[in-house]
């Protein structure tokens, strides 16, 4: 006979995880998940690696959870005023024509720019997060990865630090000496990330791992600006037409 105690605690689990999944996007799969990365982001990474994409349905696919992820930071994005805060590096000078040229008021040029960033900075940054990722994890793997399962262990990594993120992504934006620590914090937890997931695997001795962690984020940090620079695109045909 099943135990009534049991059967509620079952219930409960569920409707705490219907309710993450109609709200954030989560299912119990995925918050497992996260809690397995922070808490042992290597056996995650192995499980993803050898039982395929599910990890033998033990977790929730790479991918979508990073997608999940980023929807979440991109909440924060929104209610922090958005990525047309992006468009400051350009100078009045140099959008006050395309402005005139819209026809629109400058706040509807901002708000049709930010539509469109907001819409694709995720995706855009991802393809070229992944695209220095998967090549260099490929070539740190005794095991040479394929592609398939290169860019698998890329988002597999990109997890891994974003999950360390989040408690702090808050305060990304922050003016001031705040945004200073919390971006630099952001650098280190890339790199606590990848000595945490990948030993054994990336690296075997810690003074090679930590150097190709920094390696790792010069190369992230290089493929974000670019990355950055069709998304602006966008924005700025976006407000223009």
């Amino acid at each position: 006979m099943t135990d009534p105690t049991y059967q509620a605690n079952e219930t409960l689990r569920s409707k705490v995880s219907d309710l993450s999944e109609d709200t954030l996007g989560f299912g119990g799969l995925e918050l497992h998940t996260v809690w397995q990365l922070v808490r042992n982001p290597r056996a995650v990474l192995d499980a993803w690696m050898t039982a395929g994409p599910t990890g033998g349905g033990a977790y929730a696919r790479p991918f979508r959870l990073y997608m999940g992820l980023n929807a979440i930071l991109m909440l924060f994005l929104f209610l922090q005023g958005g990525t047309g805060r992006l468009l400051g590096i350009f100078p009045a000078a140099m959008l006050a024509p395309l402005i005139s040229a819209s026809g629109k008021s400058r706040d509807a040029f901002m708000a049709d720019a930010d539509g469109w960033m907001s819409l694709t900075l995720v995706p855009i940054l991802s393809f070229f997060y992944a695209l220095v990722t998967a090549p260099l994890l490929r070539w740190w793997d005794p095991d040479r990865l394929g592609w398939k399962r290169g860019f698998r262990a890329a988002f597999a990594y990109l997890c891994a630090w974003t999950v360390l993120v989040m408690p702090v992504a808050w305060w990304t934006s922050a003016p001031g000496i705040v945004g200073q620590v919390v971006n630099v914090t952001l650098i280190a937890l890339g790199i606590v990330a990848f000595m945490r997931m990948g030993a054994g695997r990336w690296w075997r001795a810690p003074i090679g791992g930590l150097g190709k962690a920094l390696l790792l984020t010069v190369a992230m940090q290089v493929i974000a600006g670019i990355g950055l620079l069709p998304v602006l695109a966008i924005g700025l045909a976006a407000g223009r037409f």
